[in-house]
C-alpha cells in the first residue's frame, strides 16, 4: 500500500461514526450490511450516514453493491489487510525480536457477583 492511501484510510477511520460503521462491517463479513441496518445499528440519520459512508468508500475501505433498490456496503479486506501491513512491516526491524502478531481485541470479563 502506498503512503497516500494509507493517510487516506487513516483519515477516514479518524472519526467516531466511521470507525463505528467501520467496526460493524468487520464484524460482519463479507455478505456486508444494508445502508439501513448500518444506519439504525450505529444511530445515524440517513444524511449523516450517506456522508460517512461515502468518506469510507471513497478512502477505498468499503465497497457498495446495489441489490435491487437497497445499498450494501461491505469491507475491501484486501484493503484493511494491506493497511495493517504497511504498519507493521518494519516492527520490531531493529530490535529482531518479533513482537508484532496481531492482537486480539479483548472484551472484559464479567465476574458473577459473590454471594455471601
Amino acid at each position: 500500500m502506498k503512503t497516500p492511501a494509507v493517510i487516506s484510510a487513516l483519515g477516514a477511520l479518524a472519526h467516531e461514526h466511521r470507525l463505528a460503521i467501520y467496526r460493524l462491517l468487520v464484524e460482519r463479513g463479507p455478505e456486508g450490511l444494508s445502508a439501513g441496518v448500518i444506519g439504525d445499528r450505529v444511530g445515524l440519520l440517513p444524511s449523516s450516514l450517506t456522508f460517512h459512508l461515502q468518506n469510507l468508500q471513497r478512502a477505498g475501505l468499503i465497497t457498495q453493491q446495489r441489490v435491487s433498490r437497497q445499498l450494501f456496503y461491505s469491507i475491501d479486506f484486501a484493503v484493511m489487510n494491506g493497511l495493517v501491513g504497511y504498519l507493521t512491516e518494519n516492527c520490531c526491524r531493529d530490535s529482531g525480536a518479533d513482537c508484532c502478531a496481531p492482537a486480539q481485541a479483548t472484551k472484559p470479563v464479567r465476574r458473577a457477583a459473590k454471594v455471601a
